[in-house]
């Protein structure tokens, strides 16, 4: 049986959101009798593995970790077509992984960067590629790809710390003369809503672009929509993914705030919001169907494969709908919403690593080799004209 590896925790911001993903994932794959290895990569860099970080009672009952708990390290020598975790010391213990189930939110993780490490080892994975992942972590590159497919989207502009921080008057300016208020400020590659602020003057925006600061080096003023609702649409598959009902979020602020989400007892990404949640989304058949369209040529254009969500901002009054982030395995994999579309959650990570491997074995179908003789002429031609230089 191929030992399955999910990854968890890693430095971001959205780290303990990434603890409760991971232990769900976990725990269902427990349910389905896979051999389940538990990969907690903590704040610093550490890898730590076994039973006690398969537990959510581990990270709720401690401010942190045991001390007793032993690290690994990733065995690169012995590390292809699998990874080789090595427990520290004289006589460590090794722990193979032949498939990758990562469960990480945010930076070092759901950005391309581990995935990157898993192309390099040649193993396979859940989720999309490096590619994908490094466009869609990135709101203002979504954006500007959205913009140059035609896809509508909100207004916006964007701009670095450092061009801030030697003009802020020039960027204020900026946004007033291209947006209409209010705004939302947004970091531009961080995710769970953390250091979202919505700005109705220059006071407001320029506090709001000061705490995205605090978190990324980029920043993304966009307008806001008015007569809100925010509509999510998920979507499993490689190159023909299925997309899942339509489901309508409502909150008592003007976006979908951290609290919305996670902290309160109806959290919209737990599912559990009877009251704030409505699945199938309150909307006509042709705006759900034009809706879950877009949503799979996203997907597509960007390149996503195994899962992702596409979340849209929709305007009841004027009955318009843009286009505003694309989350790859998102937290919880919306699988609340799977279940009411006909999918319980262990059909999906079924499917999601039946997906993996398929991926895996088409990418094995690809020469990666060219043969050549330039490495004959390599000392005649290029060394040659080297030494002339000097």
């Amino acid at each position: 049986m191929h030992t399955i590896g999910v990854f968890f925790g890693s430095r971001s911001p959205e780290h303990d959101i990434s603890i409760i993903t991971g232990q769900l994932i976990i725990s269902e794959l427990n349910k389905l009798g896979k051999n389940v290895v538990a990969i907690y990569l903590d704040k610093e860099g550490h890898w730590l593995i076994g039973q006690e970080v398969s537990s959510l009672k581990t990270f709720i009952s401690n401010v942190t970790l045991p001390h007793n708990l032993q690290e690994y390290y990733l065995d690169l020598e012995k590390s292809h077509g699998k990874m080789v975790f090595k427990k520290k010391g004289i006589i460590g213990q090794e722990i193979n992984i032949d498939l990758a189930f990562p469960a990480f939110h945010g930076k070092y993780g759901e950005d391309g960067t581990i995935q990157g490490m898993f192309e390099m080892l040649d193993i396979p994975y859940v989720g999309c590629d490096v590619t994908s992942l490094s466009l869609t972590i990135d709101k203002v590159l979504t954006k500007l790809l959205y913009q140059a497919q035609g896809i509508p989207t909100t207004k916006f502009i964007f701009f670095h710390k450092n061009d801030w921080n030697n003009d802020k008057n020039k960027w204020i300016n900026k946004a007033k003369e291209n947006l209409q208020w209010p705004v939302i400020v947004k970091p531009a590659t961080l995710g769970s809503s953390i250091g979202i602020a919505k700005a109705n003057d220059e006071k407001e925006l320029e506090f709001a672009i000061e705490v995205a600061f605090h978190y990324d080096t980029k920043a993304l003023v966009e307008e806001c929509v008015d007569n809100l609702s925010d509509i999510t649409c998920a979507l499993l598959g490689n190159n023909d993914p299925t997309p899942s009902l339509l489901q309508e979020s409502v909150f008592e602020k003007d976006f979908l705030s951290y609290e919305d989400k996670y902290l309160k007892e109806d959290g919209t990404q737990l599912g559990e919001a009877s009251k704030n949640l409505f699945i199938p989304a309150r909307l006509d058949q042709r705006t759900t169907q034009e809706i879950q369209e877009m949503a799979v040529n996203i997907f597509k254009i960007f390149g996503c494969s195994g899962t992702a969500r596409v979340d849209f901002l929709y305007d009841k009054k004027l009955k318009k709908f843009y286009a505003n982030e694309i989350n790859p395995l998102p937290g919880t994999l919306y699988h609340h919403l799977w279940q009411k579309s006909g999918m319980d959650i262990s059909e999906v990570l079924k499917r999601l690593i039946n997906l993996a491997q398929e991926k895996y074995e088409e990418k094995k179908s690809i020469n990666y080799s060219f043969k050549s003789d330039l490495l004959k002429f390599a000392n005649s031609v290029k060394l040659q004209l080297k030494n002339n230089e000097k």
